[in-house]
C-alpha cells in the first residue's frame, strides 16, 4: 500500500535534500546548485550536483541520480520504506502505521531477526562439544574470552541441518533463511545450512544489526573463508567489518586491514579503530564510507606481494576522496596479527611504533618505484625519475607535487624544473585521455546505445527525446496537464519506459497530487529514478512551456505514425495511401 500523500508532503516540507546529502558529501555552492565529488564512483573533478530548488541530485559522471529518498536508498543500502523511515526519524515524523510491515521491509526485518538468532546459535555452539577444536583455534590465536564475546565469535557445527532446524523451531520459514543466505535449497529440494564446520565472524552494521557472516573452515577444504552473499540487508561492497566499534572510538583515523583476524587482534591490542573489507578488494563505496568517519586512514595490509598490490590499488581508490593516507609497513612479511603475537606483551607497543613511523602514500609509492632501479646507472636513474613524474602527475595538489619534485631533485642532483616539466607532460597526456573518454561517453549517451533503463530509445531517438521533453515539462509545469491530455495519452508514447513514467505522472495529476521526484520515487527503482532525474537535469526549464509542449507533441505524433520498414513491406496499397495522406495533412 502506497504511503499517504499527506505524509509525503509533510516529509518533503521537513526534509532539505541539501542538508541530508551534505552529511555524506562535501558540497559547495555553484549558482543555484551544489556540487561535490560523487559518493557512488571515484572521481577527481566534482560532477555530482544537487538541486535544492527541484529536489533532486544527479551525477554527470556515472549517471546516478534521484530524489532524497533514492539517495538514502543508495548510500545506506536500504529499501524504499526503510529509507523513508530514516528520513522520517530525522525529521521527527511518525511513520504511518499501515506501512510498517509491508513487502521488502518485512522481509528485511525477518532477515535481521534470523541473523541475530543465528549469531546466538553459533556463539553457543562454540562452547559445545562440537566446537572444541574451533575454540582451541581461537585461543591458539591468543584471543581472550572477553574478545571472543565482544565480537560474538562462534562456530557452525558440521551437521548440514543444525542451524536450519534451530531457526525453523524459532518460527522462521525456509524461504526467509534462503533470502538471508543462511541456507540454500539443494536440487532435491532440501534446505541446508550454508555454513558448516567453520569459525564464525558476525558482521554488524553501524546500527547494531547483524547483517551477515564470515566463516573460516576448520578443515583443509576450500574456500578457506566463506562470506554471506549479497542479500536484501547486506552488500559486500558497501559494508566494513568492525566499523560498528571503530566509529565510536573517537579517533580521527581508521586502520584498514585485510582480514577479520587482523582487525580482532588489533582491537584486543588496544587499536579499536581497525576495520576490514569483507572478502573483496576495497571499493569506491567503502572508501566514501571511510571518509565519513575520519580524515586519515592507515592502510595495514599484509607485507607479501599480494598485499602490496592491494595497497597500491587501495591508494588509487582512497586518494580521490581527499582523505589523508598513511601506509603501515609490517616487517618480515608478517600480517598485523602475526606481528603482534610474535612480540607477546610488547606486541601493542611495537605496533604503536609502526603506526607512528608510518609514511604517507606518496612516499610509499616512490619507495616501491625506487626498489626497481639502480639510480647509480644513468639510464635507470632516468627511468626512475620518469616513473616518479608519472606518479606525481596524479596528485591533485600542485604544492604536494612541488615538494616531492624538490626532494627527488635534491636526492638525484637534477634540476627541479626538469622534473616538474615531466610532471606537466604526463598531466597533459592524462587530460587528453580523459577528454577523449568524456567525448566517447557523451556520444554513447546521445545515441542511447547503452541505455539499460530504456533500451528502445536507441532505435527511436527522435520520439524518445520528444517523450523525455514532455515528461520534463509535465513535472515542472503540472498545470499544463489538460493541454497535454487534450492531444495525447500514454498510448501515444513509443518507448515503454517513458510511457510508464508518463502514466504515473498523469495518474497523479488527475488525482490532484504532486509530481516532484520525491513524490514519484516509490513507483520506480533507484536506477529508474536516475534515468528520470537525468531527463530533468539535461533539460533546463522552458521559457515558453506552452509553445514547447505543442512542438514536442507534434514530433511525438509524427514519429508514432511512422510506418516501420517491416510493416511497410507487408502493407496493402490502401494502407500505404492512407499513411501518406496523414503525413501530408500533418505537414500543412
Amino acid at each position: 500500500m502506497p504511503l499517504p500523500d499527506e505524509f509525503l508532503q509533510e516529509l518533503k516540507l521537513r526534509t532539505d535534500i541539501a542538508d541530508v546529502i551534505s552529511s555524506y558529501v562535501n558540497l559547495k555552492r555553484v549558482g543555484r546548485n551544489l556540487v561535490g565529488l560523487c559518493p557512488f564512483h571515484s572521481e577527481k573533478t566534482p560532477s555530482f550536483s544537487v538541486s535544492p530548488e527541484n529536489g533532486f541530485f544527479h551525477c554527470f559522471g556515472c549517471g546516478v541520480g534521484g530524489d532524497v529518498i533514492t539517495f538514502i536508498k543508495r548510500i545506506e543500502n536500504l529499501d524504499y520504506i526503510d529509507a523513508v523511515k530514516l528520513l522520517a526519524s530525522r525529521a521527527g515524523l511518525e511513520m504511518p502505521t499501515d506501512t510498517q510491515s509491508k513487502g521488502l521491509s518485512e522481509l528485511r526485518k525477518r532477515i535481521f531477526e534470523a541473523n541475530r538468532e543465528a549469531a546466538r546459535f553459533f556463539h553457543k555452539a562454540l562452547y559445545s562439544q562440537d566446537g572444541v577444536h574451533a575454540l582451541s583455534y581461537l585461543r591458539g590465536r591468543a584471543l581472550s574470552e572477553a574478545t571472543i564475546k565482544h565480537f560474538g565469535l562462534g562456530y557452525s557445527p558440521p551437521s548440514r541441518f543444525a542451524l536450519v532446524n534451530y531457526l525453523r523451531a524459532k518460527g522462521f520459514k525456509d524461504s526467509e533463511l534462503v533470502s538471508a543466505n543462511l541456507a540454500f535449497t539443494t536440487r532435491s529440494g532440501h534446505t541446508m545450512d550454508r555454513f558448516f564446520d567453520r569459525v564464525m565472524f558476525p558482521i554488524i552494521d553501524v546500527r547494531g544489526n547483524v547483517i551477515a557472516f564470515g566463516g573460516r573452515i576448520m578443515s583443509d577444504e576450500k574456500p578457506k573463508y566463506l562470506n554471506t552473499s549479497d542479500t536484501p540487508v547486506f552488500k559486500k561492497s558497501s559494508n566494513l567489518f568492525a566499523l560498528n566499534f571503530a566509529k565510536n572510538v573517537g579517533e580521527n583515523m581508521l586502520i584498514l586491514c585485510e582480514g577479520y583476524m587482523d582487525v580482532i587482534a588489533l582491537h584486543q591490542a588496544g587499536f579499536q579503530n581497525a576495520i576490514a573489507t569483507l572478502g573483496t578488494s576495497l571499493t569506491t563505496e567503502q572508501a566514501m564510507i571511510i571518509k565519513r568517519y575520519c580524515d586519515t586512514v592507515a592502510i595495514c595490509y599484509d607485507a607479501d606481494e599480494a598485499g602490496q598490490k592491494a595497497t597500491s590499488r587501495a591508494i588509487g581508490i582512497l586518494r580521490p576522496t581527499g582523505i589523508d593516507i598513511k601506509i603501515i609497513t609490517v616487517p618480515s612479511g608478517k600480517d598485523p596479527d602475526e606481528f603482534i603475537r610474535s612480540y607477546g606483551e610488547q606486541g601493542p607497543v611495537r605496533f604503536r611504533k609502526l603506526l607512528e613511523s608510518s609514511g604517507n602514500d606518496v612516499r610509499y609509492q616512490i619507495q616501491k618505484v625506487r626498489k626497481k632501479y639502480d639510480t647509480q646507472i644513468p639510464e635507470q636513474r632516468i627511468s626512475f625519475l620518469n616513473e616518479c613524474a608519472r606518479l606525481l602527475a596524479e596528485l591533485n595538489s600542485d604544492i604536494d607535487a612541488d615538494v616531492y619534485a624538490g626532494e627527488l631533485a635534491e636526492e638525484l642532483s637534477v634540476s627541479k624544473s626538469s622534473i616538474k616539466n615531466e610532471i606537466e607532460k604526463y598531466r597533459k597526456r592524462s587530460f587528453r585521455k580523459e577528454s577523449k573518454e568524456r567525448i566517447r561517453n557523451i556520444q554513447l549517451k546521445t545515441s542511447a546505445a547503452n541505455d539499460r533503463i530504456n533500451p528502445e530509445k536507441h532505435r527511436n531517438l527522435r520520439a524518445a527525446n520528444a517523450e523525455e521533453a514532455i515528461i520534463a515539462i509535465l513535472i515542472n509545469n503540472p498545470d499544463l496537464a489538460d493541454t497535454i491530455m487534450s492531444r495525447i495519452s500514454a498510448d501515444s508514447f513509443v518507448t515503454s519506459f517513458n510511457k510508464r513514467v508518463f502514466s504515473v505522472l498523469l495518474e497523479r495529476v488527475k488525482e490532484m497530487r504532486s509530481v516532484s521526484p520525491m513524490d514519484i520515487s516509490e513507483a520506480f527503482t533507484a536506477d529508474e529514478m536516475s534515468s528520470i532525474t537525468s531527463i530533468l537535469s539535461s533539460r533546463p526549464r522552458e521559457n515558453n512551456p506552452k509553445r514547447a509542449i505543442r512542438e514536442y507533441i507534434d514530433i511525438l505524433l509524427e514519429e508514432k505514425e511512422k510506418i516501420s520498414p517491416e510493416k511497410a513491406a507487408s502493407a496493402s496499397d490502401e494502407e500505404m495511401l492512407e499513411y501518406f495522406k496523414k503525413l501530408r495533412e500533418r505537414k500543412k
